[in-house]
């Protein structure tokens, strides 16, 4: 029991090191790594070498991907590509619509660029809206913000959920499958709490910019402002597809290119060209700038996500698997655990990729002795991890004071909106995902 006593103080330590004296998460997993091998036994060389290993083995799948995705939202986000989304969303749904229409750009927004990143892009469009129909910007705020995290923790490329699909070793394509069944009534989940809830508070913004626009005057860049996001999904998606036990393409060739151009790597590499070709408007030195900027945003994330990989190779070194197996024995816990876990880091340290890492190197040695080493249970750990990493953002999560800053909320308001809407927004997660788990966990 002394690895599990271990592990608790190490947990301990990273909620501490972030939440209170705020120490970078990189430099926090990083000293939980080295000092859960020292603790648990195993040889200074060897702690060393497993912490070195787990870091380049995580980096070396998911590095680029992560990389191309922060370009590919650094594009959206100059080339005004994400407002471009979110005017044609609002002209089909309508003004009356218009939390809908947000909370569904959030949702397709937020799948390349970081939630926080999405919120501020498109709070003008909230401002205008808000001046246009009078609709509250509790509701606009609470409905985009929901939209936009939904997607943040289930669908790749998202950092979060690709790395803890690459921690856990589950399949990209069924994560990002599943993770948008479980994203799109979750979003809506959000919306109806905004819609019903939230309007109870009258709040406004004033706009200097009286000549903004908020419909969509010309359908010529609609196109090429989605096909970034969609193009890296669709074949990732085919590759998924193709390579199910069921399905036998008798063309080698054609399999062949699927499954190349399917793999992560390649399909977010299409995005980020068609990004780039998208934005021929503006100057090579842009380009350079923005592909430069994104990197560096990128890079924290990369760091971090590596020193998760190394706090599960040590994980996985010492005893901590078996145990927990015996502890668990006789108790249903499967699908649950992991849940609770990222939800108590996330609750308690406010980053959600933070939690959906940790949770994945904790998780990961659990998987015999929860029932989920299969590929389909792999998924749905990925999935859980990502509903526990959503519950809930609150005062020490930075996408709490954006989300209520940009819409003119005082903390008590978007306590009320935002964090309740993250709290059933969460719950409904994990209802849906052991629904799931029902039809498909054998």
């Amino acid at each position: 029991m002394l690895t599990l006593i271990y592990l608790l103080i190490t947990i301990v330590f990273i909620v501490l090191s972030t939440a209170k004296y705020k120490v970078h998460p990189f430099l926090t997993l990083l000293i939980a790594s080295l000092g859960m091998g020292v603790l648990s036994g195993l040889d200074v060389n060897f702690v060393v070498k497993t912490v070195s290993e787990g870091f380049g083995n995580t980096l070396k799948s998911i590095g680029i991907i992560i990389a191309c995705g922060s370009i590919i939202g650094t594009f959206l986000e100059k080339t005004g590509a994400a407002k471009s989304i979110a005017n044609k969303v609002l002209q089909v749904v309508g003004n009356k619509n218009s939390a809908l229409a947000m909370n569904l750009t959030g949702s397709i927004v937020s799948i390349p660029v970081f939630c926080d990143s999405g919120f501020v892009i498109l709070s003008t469009l909230n401002n205008a809206i808000n001046k246009k129909t009078g609709i509250s910007l509790s509701v606009l705020g609470t409905s985009l913000a929901a939209g936009l995290y939904a997607t943040h923790v289930f669908v790749p490329p998202t950092p979060g959920p690709l790395a803890a699909a690459s921690i856990i070793g589950a399949d990209v394509g069924l994560v990002l499958i599943f993770g948008l069944l479980i994203a799109i009534p979750v979003s809506i989940v959000g919306w109806l709490w905004a819609s019903y809830y939230c309007s109870r508070f009258s709040i406004n913004q004033k706009i200097d910019n009286d000549n903004l626009n908020i419909e969509t005057k010309s359908d010529t860049n609609l196109t090429m402002s989605v096909l970034p996001i969609i193009i890296p999904i669709v074949l990732i998606t085919l590759k998924s597809i193709i390579n199910h036990p069921a399905i036998e393409l008798e063309n080698l060739f054609i399999n062949n290119i699927i499954s190349f151009c399917g793999h992560p790597i390649i399909a977010i590499l299409f995005g980020v060209f068609i990004a780039m070709f998208s934005a021929t408007n503006f100057s090579l030195e842009q380009h350079f700038d923005w592909v430069s900027s994104a990197l560096k945003s990128a890079g924290g994330i990369i760091l971090i996500t590596g020193a998760g990989g190394a706090f599960g190779n040590v994980l996985r070194a010492t005893s901590l698997g078996d145990t927990i197996s015996q502890s668990l024995l006789g108790f249903e816990v499967g699908l649950l655990l992991p849940f609770i876990i990222a939800a108590f880091l996330k609750t308690a340290q406010g980053s959600s990729t933070v939690s959906i890492i940790t949770t994945s190197a904790m998780v990961l040695p659990l998987l015999d002795s929860l029932g989920l080493s299969s590929e389909m249970g792999k998924v749905l750990t990925v999935l859980s991890i990502g509903a526990g990493a959503m519950t809930v953002s609150h005062l020490n999560d930075s996408y709490f004071w954006i989300v209520s800053q940009f819409s003119n909320m005082n903390t008590k308001t978007a306590l009320h909106c935002h964090t309740a809407s993250t709290l059933l927004q969460g719950l409904t997660s994990i209802v849906l995902i052991k629904i799931i788990s029902l039809f498909l966990l054998v």
